[in-house]
């Protein structure tokens, strides 16, 4: 019921209702009203016809009995009559009913029809008089007296008055065809209401349907356009609104999943803020970021990001101007550029963060200084010599034969040294970009690491150090790999071991297995490496000990050759050091 009040339909059947209602019970009263008027007018009229007629008969007849027969057929069961002469004496009574007697006297005795004995017009009252029907109970009548013709001065009168029944009658029947006519313009207006109404709101509940559905995200159910009046017209414009939101929706979608797409594919970490300094979006990169700043805080503060941005952020925000940095935050550094965000009053809602990690940037630009630092000045060293040691023998500055060769074999060992330092730069290029090529086959793994351990016996024995070769491996399982080359890591590993480790001292290889690699180890007691140098040992000419001598170093690029080797067989190999210690070289080999 609540539903039909709140609904169209029951708000405009409510409202016509109640303007017919309204317009009904004032026709209704007006009516009623013109109607008692018009009864009574007629029955003033009917009235005075019939005492005229009476009176006519009395005074041209003088028959008493049929005069008063004559009189009878013209009175109706509502109208009663009665004749008094000029000394007010009832003559003749044409009455029926209750208290003629108490009705008689009363009309008589009144002061109004007094002069009707006396002249020659007729005198209408209405006076209150006992009932015809009921003792008890007094009724409103119409009264009318009218003169009889006589020549005399006083003479007779005819009293005649209705009984109000029959007014009344007239007046509730018409009432009731009044009320029977309201009921049915009632009913008829609830159906032609209700009939318009649906009319109307049919097609309103319809666009409300549809709506709901376009609210859902269906754009493709369309309204039907039957009517081309201005609810036809309605739906027109609903059915191109859902055609035009599906198509603003479809461009929107395709350039959110591009713009999606290109966040998702930058390498740049993107992160949007909102005028609080919330954050609003992140692509991955910015993801990753800041949890790699939330584990390195620790939890310390309740702020995801460093405060050096925020402190970026507060400006860009406060003064409305792009700011571009670079800054150093826990040992890394970064290019971080943030530009504020307008919306459509020009009025800052947010800041947008670009922001550029560059610290493998500036770490392969210190890696090339490095690197042409290094070659130099491994360059340097043998080119020097080579020069000197010629221009003495252009001079012809050799005392002897002896002296003379003594400087021809120096300048072809630096000769040699150089040649492989060209070599290995040459090998660890073509490593690093993946065109070495590897002549892999089945070997027994454990007899070869023994073999080249005992390449080493006699080295050992001159530097005093003690070479030691265990195997916990199975004599027979093999490895598909490259000898020669993995001959080269661990003759690189084994001699820096030897080389690296003091008198009386210990160098130990060992192969066993690990899940499912060989697990092979060149461990020694020698001098140990920095904590802060281990990740960096595999560099190109990176140097431990930076006061080391040529005469107890190589190339510097021995460690990185074997680290590439270890990789291209999709293993991996690491490093363990204590100074003063020792070092293990672990590598592993996929069985």
């Amino acid at each position: 019921m609540n539903r039909i009040w709140s609904s169209i339909v029951g708000k405009l059947w409510l409202t016509i209702l109640l303007l017919v209602s309204f317009v009904l019970f004032v026709f209704t009263v007006l009516m009623l009203e013109f109607l008692e008027d018009y009864h009574q007018e007629q029955a003033d009229i009917s009235l005075r016809q019939t005492a005229s007629t009476i009176a006519s008969i009395v005074d041209n007849y003088d028959l008493e009995q049929l005069t008063d027969e004559i009189i009878n057929e013209m009175i109706t069961d509502d109208t009663n009559a009665f004749i008094a002469s000029q000394e007010k004496e009832v003559v003749s009574t044409f009455q029926t009913g209750l208290n003629s007697i108490q009705i008689q006297n009363s009309i008589l005795k009144n002061k109004n029809f007094n002069e009707v004995f006396e002249s020659t017009e007729p005198i209408l009252d209405r006076m209150i008089l006992p009932s015809q029907l009921e003792e008890g109970k007094m009724e409103t009548y119409i009264v009318l007296s009218y003169p009889l013709k006589s020549d005399e001065t006083v003479h007779g009168a005819i009293f005649i008055y209705q009984n109000p029944s029959a007014l009344h009658k007239t007046s509730q029947e018409t009432t009731k065809i009044v009320f029977l006519s309201a009921f049915i313009a009632f009913v008829l207006t609830t159906f032609f209401a209700f009939f318009l109404s649906s009319r109307i709101t049919w097609p309103l509940r319809k666009m409300r349907e549809h709506a709901f559905e376009l609210a859902k995200g269906k754009f493709d159910e369309t309204l039907p356009t039957t009517q081309n009046d201005e609810i036809g017209q309605l739906a027109v414009a609903f059915n191109q609104m859902g055609r035009q939101l599906k198509h603003h929706l479809e461009v929107i979608n395709q350039e959110k999943e591009q713009l999606a797409s290109v966040l998702t594919s930058m390498t740049d970490s993107v992160i949007t803020f909102n005028r609080d300094k919330t954050i609003l979006l992140s692509n991955p990169p910015a993801e990753k970021l800041l949890q790699k700043w939330f584990i390195q805080k620790k939890s310390e503060t309740d702020y995801p990001m460093p405060q050096e941005i925020y402190e970026m952020l507060e400006h860009v925000l406060s003064f409305e101007d792009k700011l571009e940095e670079d800054i150093e935050i826990d040992g890394s550094y970064y290019r971080i550029t943030i530009s504020p965000l307008k919306n459509s009053e020009q009025s800052i809602r947010g800041a947008i963060a670009v922001i550029r990690d560059m610290t493998e940037r500036i770490r392969l630009e210190k890696l090339r200084s490095d690197f042409i630092a290094n070659v130099s000045h491994e360059l340097r060293t043998p080119i020097a010599m080579l020069q000197g040691y010629s221009e003495a023998l252009i001079d012809d500055v050799v005392s002897g034969e002896e002296e003379r060769n003594e400087i021809t074999r120096i300048i072809y060992d630096e000769s040699q040294r150089m040649g492989r330092l060209v070599n290995d730069l040459l090998d660890l290029a073509r490593m690093e970009n993946g065109h070495t090529t590897l002549y892999k086959d089945e070997v027994e793994i454990v007899h070869v690491v023994e073999r080249i351990t005992q390449k080493f016996s006699q080295v050992a024995r001159e530097k005093r150090v003690q070479l030691q070769f265990k195997g916990d491996l199975d004599e027979n399982v093999q490895i598909s790999m490259d000898e020669d080359r993995i001959e080269q890591v661990l003759t690189n590993l084994i001699d820096n071991a030897i080389r690296h480790t003091p008198t009386e001292g210990s160098v130990k290889v060992s192969v066993e297995q690990e899940l499912s690699y060989a697990k092979i180890q060149v461990a020694d007691t020698g001098e140990g490496i920095p904590q802060e140098d281990l990740p960096y040992v595999f560099e190109r000419f990176y140097k431990a000990d930076k006061a080391r001598t040529r005469s107890k170093g190589g190339t510097g690029l021995g460690l990185a050759i074997a680290k590439n080797i270890v990789e291209a067989h999709k293993g991996n190999i690491r490093v363990d050091s204590v100074v003063g210690q020792g070092t293990t070289f672990t590598f592993y080999l996929p069985l």
